[in-house]
């Protein structure tokens, strides 16, 4: 993939493939075509293969995918196969919500530290870590190898802390807060935007309805 430029929609797709593909290996199913594939995530066999073939292809003419060789290629594509360290920004009930879910843990990324800058936070304890004050933050992701920086506090704050986790050698950011971030060149923010995605759910139960009428 060195210097290959992939479209943002197909990075969208990837951890779908994941997914999918996990979910054949637990049912017994060792091999897929693109067809029956494209079935299941309700995308053109065409698009499957077009968006493989951009990693190498992987699949055989008249045998298709094997599932589990498929699976573990995409974990490797994806970053998934070493462990990633996570900080928490925000202790409130969405930061708390994040250190919670186990999910994270088993896809190799782990939340190591979770800071507020509320006094009466700090010192909590959230899925067995310990509320941290943010003014600890810097010496602990020196001392810890942390890779990613979750932003889950209000946008006034987001960018002030955003640029700490980036002074100090955090260079992906997975931001919550309800404003889009940009940090520049050699920094990725993924602007998860929860709101939005209840506006486009809304839209399209609207096209639904409107459909049946």
């Amino acid at each position: 993939m060195k210097h290959k430029k992939i479209s943002s929609a197909v990075i969208h797709r990837l951890p779908k493939y994941y997914r999918h593909l996990g979910e054949l290996i637990d049912t017994g199913i060792q091999r897929i075509s693109s067809r029956d594939l494209s079935i299941r995530m309700r995308v053109t066999a065409s698009q499957i293969r077009h968006d493989l073939n951009q990693f190498g292809g992987f699949g055989q003419q008249g045998y298709g995918y094997n599932v589990k060789s498929l699976y573990k290629e995409i974990e490797n594509i994806l970053g998934l196969g070493n462990k990633h360290n996570i900080v928490v920004i925000g202790a409130g009930n969405l930061g708390r919500a994040l250190a919670h879910y186990q999910d994270f843990k088993a896809r190799g990324f782990h939340i190591v530290g979770i800071f507020d800058n509320n006094p009466d936070l700090v010192g909590d304890d959230v899925s067995g870590l310990k509320v941290m004050s943010v003014s600890d933050l810097p010496a602990f992701i020196k001392d810890n190898d942390v890779e990613i920086g979750t932003i889950a506090i209000p946008k006034s704050e987001a960018k002030k802390m955003a640029q700490v986790l980036v002074d100090n050698g955090v260079n992906q950011i997975w931001n919550f807060a309800h404003t889009d971030l940009h940090m520049g060149d050699g920094v990725v923010v993924e602007n998860v935007n929860l709101t939005e995605s209840l506006m486009r759910l809304s839209f399209m139960a609207a096209l639904e309805l409107e459909k049946k009428q």
